[in-house]
C-alpha cells in the first residue's frame, strides 16, 4: 500500500512538472506576438508617414510581412523542439491563430485581386466608373477598391487576440483587443492616412505590449525552472 501511494505521488509530481514545462509554449513565450507587433506597427506607421508627407520608396513596405514569415517559421521550429506536451487549451489557441493567418492571407488576396478584376466585371455589363476632381473638374476612369479596408483588418487583428485572452484568461490580451476594437470604430470616420496611424497603434496595443509582457513572464518561468 505504501509503495502504491508513493508511486501515485511520483506520477502526480511528473504530471505537474510536465504541465509546468508545457506552459512555456509558443504563445506564452511571446516571440511570435512581438515579431508581428513590430512588423505590423512598423509597416503601418511607415505607410502613415508616406501618405502624410507624400514620399515614395519605390516598393510596397507591406512586403516586409512576407519576409517576416522566415523568422516566424524559425520560431515555430524552435518552440516545437522545446514542447513536452500540448494541452487542449494550447491546441485551441493554435487552431485560432492558424485560422487567423489563413483569413488574413485571404483578405489580402481579395483586396489585391478585386482591384484589378472589378473593371472587367463591370465592363461585362457595359458599365464603367469615373471619378471627378472637384477642384479641377478632371474626369478619369476610377478603379474600385474596398472602402476603409484597413478598418476591416483592425477588426480581424483583434479576433485572435480576444479569443486567446478569453481562453488563457490573460488580461493584457483582453485589454489589447478592446483597444483594437475601439480603434476600428474610430477608423470608420477617418481617412486612409489616419487609418494607418490607428493600425500601427492597434498592433502595438494588441500584440507588441502583451507580447513583451509574455516574454518577460516566459523568461522568469525558465529561470525558475532551471533553479
Amino acid at each position: 500500500m505504501i509503495e502504491k501511494q508513493l508511486s501515485e505521488q511520483e506520477s502526480l509530481n511528473i504530471i505537474t512538472e510536465m504541465i509546468g514545462k508545457a506552459k512555456m509554449h509558443f504563445h506564452e513565450s511571446g516571440a511570435s506576438t512581438i515579431l508581428w507587433g513590430v512588423v505590423i506597427s512598423f509597416c503601418s506607421f511607415f505607410s502613415f508617414a508616406q501618405s502624410f508627407w507624400k514620399f515614395d520608396i519605390g516598393f510596397n513596405i507591406w512586403y516586409l510581412t512576407c519576409v517576416a514569415i522566415i523568422p516566424q517559421v524559425w520560431i515555430v521550429i524552435q518552440e516545437n523542439k522545446r514542447k513536452i506536451t500540448k494541452t487542449y487549451e494550447e491546441s485551441a489557441i493554435d487552431t485560432i491563430w492558424m485560422v487567423y493567418v489563413i483569413t488574413i492571407a485571404a483578405m489580402l488576396v481579395y483586396a489585391n485581386v478585386t482591384y484589378f478584376t472589378s473593371p472587367g466585371i463591370l465592363a461585362q455589363n457595359d458599365l464603367e466608373i469615373f471619378s471627378k476632381n472637384v477642384k479641377t473638374g478632371e474626369i478619369k476612369p476610377f478603379k474600385i477598391f474596398a472602402p476603409s479596408f484597413s478598418s476591416i483588418m483592425m477588426a480581424v487583428y483583434a479576433f485572435p487576440t480576444l479569443a486567446t485572452g478569453l481562453i488563457a484568461k490573460y488580461r493584457p490580451f483582453l485589454a489589447g483587443a478592446g483597444i483594437c476594437y475601439a480603434f476600428f470604430i474610430v477608423s470608420l470616420f477617418t481617412s486612409f492616412t489616419y487609418d494607418m496611424l490607428l493600425s500601427g497603434l492597434a498592433a502595438v496595443c494588441c500584440w507588441l505590449i502583451p507580447g513583451l509582457m509574455l516574454r518577460r513572464k516566459y523568461l522568469d518561468q525558465r529561470s525558475g525552472a532551471n533553479v
